[in-house]
């Protein structure tokens, strides 16, 4: 089942990782700039998928963090990215992808 990762093209860490991801990946994960797609979001749904990463799997959402480490999976590098997920380093990954992302979205975002 093909997986597709939301990312802020107008974040320029998210394109530079997006990039390398996009080299690398498997063909069951599409990359997805949010503001491609806009136009079919409502303004809540565009605010929520610009504050964290969103990757959908089916009819299933998975955000954060843990977007991250799924669609890292696609990669052969998907076991390093799978550390961020061990129950002693994950309460950690989580406070410091939250306070950064708040942190990314209110630079380029809030006014």
């Amino acid at each position: 089942m093909k997986e597709t990762l939301y990312y802020d093209g107008k974040c320029s860490l998210c394109v530079a990782e997006m990039d390398k991801l996009a080299v690398i990946k498997g063909e069951q994960l599409e990359l997805q700039d949010i503001h491609e797609v806009s136009d079919q979001l409502t303004e809540e749904e565009r605010i929520n998928m610009l504050k964290v990463l969103h990757l959908q799997r089916g009819e299933q959402w998975v955000t954060g963090i843990d977007a991250n480490i799924a669609a890292w999976q696609h990669t052969r590098w998907g076991w390093i990215w799978r550390i961020l997920g061990w129950p002693i380093i994950k309460p950690i990954a989580n406070l410091a992808y939250k306070r950064w992302a708040r942190w990314r979205y209110d630079r380029l975002y809030t006014k």
